[in-house]
């Protein structure tokens, strides 16, 4: 049964868009969007680590009073510990990104032996949404957890909905408080969260969990282990997207007395680098690495929509621009090439072949990220498991199109016996 007594937070979240207005800060020639999560110079993107812009942002908001400095740990970090010298840290980088300084603190201004203070001059605009565009859906009611693995990293996760616990092993790209309003994952959450207590975490070096980390496979596995045992999980099904289905074959083949189903979603046994086999393929395979190296967080359209068009290629230019905002909002760039260089290395190919429970494998047949082919291996390498193709080019499945309907069902009648 899970546990509920270490709760962190509990937050009821309206999902975006659908606010009745979207605010923005413009200060020192610049404009703070926090429904978007960015911060730009005239057309350009600033780009800013997650706990920078989270810092920026509480100031901005609370610029009429100093801020401790305490207050501003317990906002930003929880309750995660984390030293005092962590916050300087952010504090000069939010000074860089605004063109402020220690020395001239002309728009956030140390008062010693208290905090901080934001003393630009701040014009705030307020904007109606777009009357077409539809109401949100219901509030979602959201506890957010940490925990720390056994190497010390701390890991934030949460947990939505109600009935049998759902875990979704951690996926590229997410931030558990920003997800619930992003239109990427929001329909995900909605939806899955609808019959069951859906446990989903951010993996180390992304969103609310430490960044500054060592990345491994294993290292991926025991995250996960360490979730659900902090969850107070003792059986659940478990649902592995992407790189995380290689996490979750692995959980699965070690733990077979802990998951009742396994469902894996366009998923992979190989890495690219390992599955390459002509120097086309491993070049671009290289390519994935350097692209998030050069163009991570710049506001130029063909780095920008490099890895939406990947992604969601079904998608709209407004999604692939909300995807864009996801990447900049939940890693680094530095992040960024080590997660890609160790995705590409994952071999479980034999792990794949101890998998003992039941498994349900979905693949979308035009994949652009993980092609098809790769969901044969899948299938053919578990015993028993089902395969079931969708007609979708998207890797991440769009809440209007007709596989979505498909993946919602089958997940529910497989969970079903």
């Amino acid at each position: 049964m899970l546990n509920r007594v270490y709760a962190v937070q509990k937050r009821t979240l309206d999902l975006w868009p659908g606010h009745n207005e979207r605010v923005q800060y413009a200060f020192a020639g610049l404009t703070l969007d926090t429904d978007r999560y960015a911060l730009r110079r005239d057309d350009e993107i600033v780009h800013l680590e997650p706990q920078v812009f989270d810092v920026l942002t509480y100031l901005v908001e609370h610029r009429d009073a100093v801020v401790a400095k305490s207050e501003l740990l317990d906002a930003v970090w929880g309750d995660r510990f984390v030293s005092e010298s962590a916050l300087t840290s952010r504090i000069k980088a939010a000074r860089q990104a605004v063109g402020d300084d220690g020395s001239a603190q002309s728009v956030i201004r140390t008062v010693h032996g208290r905090g901080y203070q934001f003393v630009a001059d701040v014009q705030t605009t307020a904007t109606a949404t777009d009357p077409d565009v539809p109401p949100a859906l219901p509030p979602l009611d959201q506890e957010i957890r940490f925990c720390t693995t056994s190497d010390g990293v701390r890991l934030a996760y949460a947990l939505t909905g109600a009935g049998p616990p759902l875990v979704r092993a951690a996926v590229w790209l997410t931030h558990v408080d920003y997800d619930l309003h992003s239109p990427v994952w929001r329909h995900w959450l909605t939806d899955l969260s609808a019959r069951h207590t859906l446990v989903r975490y951010d993996e180390r070096g992304c969103g609310l969990s430490d960044h500054d980390v060592e990345f491994s496979f294993d290292a991926w596995v025991d995250d996960l282990e360490t979730v659900v045992d902090a969850a107070g999980l003792d059986r659940f099904a478990l649902l592995g997207m992407s790189q995380g289905g290689a996490v979750s074959m692995a959980y699965a083949a070690r733990h077979p007395e802990r998951v009742s189903h396994l469902v894996l979603v366009n998923t992979y046994l190989r890495g690219r680098y390992l599955r390459a086999e002509t120097d086309t393929e491993r070049r671009d395979a290289e390519l994935q690495v350097e692209m998030a190296v050069v163009g991570w967080g710049r506001d130029d359209v063909a780095y920008r929509h490099f890895f939406a068009s990947q992604f969601l290629p079904g998608g709209t230019p407004e999604l692939w621009d909300a995807f864009a905002e996801l990447q900049r909002r939940t890693t680094s760039a530095e992040n960024a090439q080590a997660f890609f260089t160790t995705y590409g290395r994952i071999d479980v190919t034999a792990i794949a072949r101890v998998v003992r429970v039941p498994t349900l494998v979905l693949h979308a047949r035009d994949d652009r990220r993980v092609p098809y082919p790769q969901a044969r291996e899948v299938a053919a390498a578990i015993p028993g498991s089902r395969l079931v193709p969708l007609d979708s080019p998207n890797h991440l499945f769009l809440p209007d199109e007709p596989a979505w309907d498909v993946v919602m069902r089958e997940i529910e009648a497989f969970l079903a016996t």
